[in-house]
């Protein structure tokens, strides 16, 4: 389970002070994906990163009781000057899984051939999210969190693969979308939120989510 209990979230921009969230209270249960619907640049990445630990709010609690995975797209833990093989085991370490599977699934998914022997650092944009992507679907998790601002790729083959295990994934866990386009949230979400001025409005089915935001994003 994750849930947000009045949590409130600002920055200043040097002229005036964007809000975030302002008193937002929810709950995601697992075995109920939910999308976020939000245009651009209202906050979808750092809600994201709230929900990972990663930011903290200004005020409220996150109160998590579930495995939550990395945001898709964060390399935070990856070393640049270290190869796929040597950071996939590293990970795998970390989280206390068996450092030859986690690499055999990662070199798999991927599919970068011989560059999983090459520093990452060295990867292009396509492949080093290729690699996040299989970093984070080799290392399960109860809700996986994925941010459509986050690095993508384009390769047709890594999204057949990834999406057909993301899909088995969920037949026991979660997701969390967030996406200023509906149709990104459809093939695995039922039920929506619309982030407008700071709020999280929650609706059953993302039908009804769609409604408000396409009443928000053309008024």
């Amino acid at each position: 389970m994750l849930e947000f209990v009045n949590v409130s979230k600002s920055f200043w921009t040097g002229k005036q002070r964007k809000i975030i969230l302002d008193q937002a209270s929810f709950r995601v249960e697992i075995g109920h994906s939910v999308g976020i619907l939000a245009q651009n640049g209202t906050g979808k990445t750092t809600i994201i990163n709230m929900m990972a630990g990663l930011e903290k709010p200004d005020e409220g609690r996150i109160i998590r009781t579930s495995r939550i995975s990395f945001p898709l797209g964060f390399m935070g833990g990856v070393v640049s000057k270290h190869t796929g093989t040597e950071n996939a085991r590293y990970i795998a370490r970390l989280y206390g899984l068996d450092p030859d599977y986690v690499e055999a699934f990662c070199r798999y998914l991927t599919g970068i051939d011989e560059y999983f022997d090459m520093a990452v650092g060295t990867y292009s944009a396509g492949m080093r999210a290729r690699f996040s992507f299989a970093l984070m679907l080799a290392l399960e998790f109860d809700i996986y969190l994925i941010d459509e601002c986050m690095p993508g790729t384009t390769d047709v083959e890594f999204n057949r693969k990834a999406g057909s295990i993301l899909q088995d994934r969920l037949q026991s866990s979660t997701v969390i979308i967030v996406s200023h386009q509906a149709n990104i949230l459809e093939k695995y979400c039922r039920s929506a939120a619309v982030l407008r001025h700071g709020k999280l409005v929650m609706f059953d089915t993302l039908e009804e989510a769609k409604q408000l935001y396409d009443y928000e994003t053309q008024s």
